[in-house]
């Protein structure tokens, strides 16, 4: 039964903590655009495999 005075302070704090996590992710525009990221994950970029084929040019373009 004494736990529970120890376990009830212990929420208590963690709910604290958590709800100025959250309130500081609102403040700071964490939650502003969330379309942005999740669409951007599914379209490569085409400059880093340009590059690659540059590279791979440059490659055999100096072997004799």
């Amino acid at each position: 039964m004494n736990i529970i005075f120890v376990l009830i302070p212990i929420a208590i704090l963690f709910v604290i903590i958590a709800g100025a996590v959250f309130f500081w992710a609102i403040r700071s525009e964490q939650f502003e655009d969330l379309d942005r990221q999740g669409s951007n994950i599914l379209f490569d970029e085409e400059q880093p495999a340009a590059k690659a084929e540059d590279k791979d040019k440059e490659r055999h373009d100096q072997q004799p």
